[in-house]
């Protein structure tokens, strides 16, 4: 029988192995398989118990799943056109932007909700809102679910197509599909470049 201190052990391998292999897995190397709703559910459940000064729980969520991920598709080709002059608009940038949400078992537009107050800052609210976002990866890369966060320059032109309500604002989308390839391996500088000790 494992001792407290043990299972303590163990248990902290397991937090830090999760976060050290997360990867972003790309949509283009997902599978064609449908994500079940209720691991959807599961990442969203994650995601709402995110540090979130003055309880504020600024994140929310837009789920596109099955043919609604075609419309978001439909979206991200009108808002490409619109933001991009004529000059500088390219076929492969199109084509890229708008196959990933066909791609993906499903995507997740990421937004945030200020306080109607603003009783903190703005960065806080955005911070709270990428930990959410980074409690969903990780419950992610805990099912073998690929995913990955996107933040296009067009975002600022789907406040519509998203319906968001005053005060909000896309701050990417989340490709999520399962996979059979192998995570690549990531690279980090030594903490210690990056640390003073006082």
């Amino acid at each position: 029988m494992l001792t407290i201190f043990e299972k303590t052990i163990f248990s902290m391998k397991n937090l830090f192995n999760l976060i050290k292999h997360r990867r972003s897995i790309f949509p283009e190397q997902y599978l064609d398989e449908p994500i079940e709703k209720e691991i959807i559910h599961k990442l969203l459940e994650a995601a709402n118990w995110a540090p979130t000064h003055k309880r504020t729980e600024p994140w929310r969520f837009k789920i596109f799943m099955d043919a609604s991920r075609d419309s978001l598709s439909d979206a991200f080709a009108e808002a490409y056109k619109k933001v991009t002059p004529e000059d500088k608009f390219s076929d492969f940038k199109m084509k890229n932007l708008t196959s990933k949400p066909k791609l993906s078992g499903a995507v997740i537009a990421i937004c945030m909700l200020r306080d109607p107050k603003e009783s903190l800052p703005e960065w806080e609210e955005v911070a709270s809102v990428a930990m959410a976002v980074q409690n969903m990866w990780l419950m992610a890369s805990s099912l073998d679910l690929g995913s990955y966060w996107s933040s296009p320059g067009l975002m600022s032109e789907m406040s519509e197509f998203l319906n968001l309500a005053e005060g909000e604002k896309c701050l990417g989308f989340f490709y999520l599909g399962y996979y059979d390839i192998e995570k690549p391996e990531g690279k980090r500088g030594a903490i210690d470049e990056k640390v003073e000790w006082r």
